[in-house]
């Protein structure tokens, strides 16, 4: 199959090296060579990129915001600090900046996946600032997962026994 055809039916691979493994279902829809070397490499599952070891992919309900600017993309990855009674408490790494010399479909890729991977979302004001309630579906999982993002100086431990609270309060 040539090159021009693997692009048109969405099986374009990723350049040598830039992902790992791929789950059976997962599959390359866009990347962009990074300036300064690597690649970022969109998949149906989430974003590749080089991490010091190998490369590493954060799934799209993991990311927290995804911003293009200036030939930049600037990325917030969520990692999950804690489950409570089904909710998922996450706390934000300190933002990315990938420079894509030609960014091609990625900007547009990350976009649609960040923003389609949220069912809902509400934000509930609290002492010291307020938490991101966010009902997102995981990729290749088939099911939403609800996630709590405290904003910065938020007291914490409020956050967690809302969380733990709003749990037990899911259907089953």
């Amino acid at each position: 199959m040539n090159r021009l055809l693997r692009r048109l039916l969405g099986r374009e691979p990723a350049p040598d090296g830039s992902i790992g493994a791929l789950e059976p279902d997962e599959h390359v829809l866009a990347w962009a060579a990074i300036v300064g070397g690597g690649h970022l490499v969109t998949t149906s599952h989430g974003i590749w990129f080089p991490d010091p070891d190998e490369p590493r992919r954060v799934g799209w309900h993991l990311v927290s915001k995804a911003t293009w600017q200036g030939g930049a993309l600037v990325l917030v990855e969520a990692v999950e600090e804690d489950t409570l009674d089904g909710v998922v408490l996450l706390a934000d790494r300190p933002p990315r900046r990938f420079g894509l010399g030609e960014p091609g479909k990625v900007p547009q890729v990350v976009h649609e996946r960040v923003t389609g991977s949220i069912r809902s979302r509400h934000h509930r004001g609290l002492p010291g600032g307020g938490a991101w309630f966010v009902q997102r579906k995981v990729a290749g999982r088939g099911k939403y997962v609800l996630q709590v993002r405290p904003d910065p100086g938020t007291d914490r431990e409020l956050v967690r026994r809302l969380a733990a609270e709003v749990g037990r309060q899911l259907p089953s």
